[in-house]
């Protein structure tokens, strides 16, 4: 027994919705790796430099996660 075309088209839009996810989750990672990258080094995504502020305060252009 084939499957049907409904079943193909449903299984296909599956697939794409799991890739979609996947590349979410890694431009995320990817995101997150250079944020701590960026404090590593001492400078503000902002070109800022953040070594002004404390090291116990957030600053302003840094996101809140």
């Amino acid at each position: 027994m084939g499957t049907t075309p409904e079943k193909r088209r449903k299984e296909m839009k599956r697939l794409e919705k799991q890739r979609e996810k996947a590349e979410r989750r890694n431009q995320r990672k990817l995101a997150s790796r250079r944020q701590k990258e960026i404090l590593a080094d001492g400078t503000s995504p902002a070109g800022g430099d953040a070594l002004t502020a404390s090291a116990g305060e957030p600053s302003e252009a840094a996101p809140q996660d």
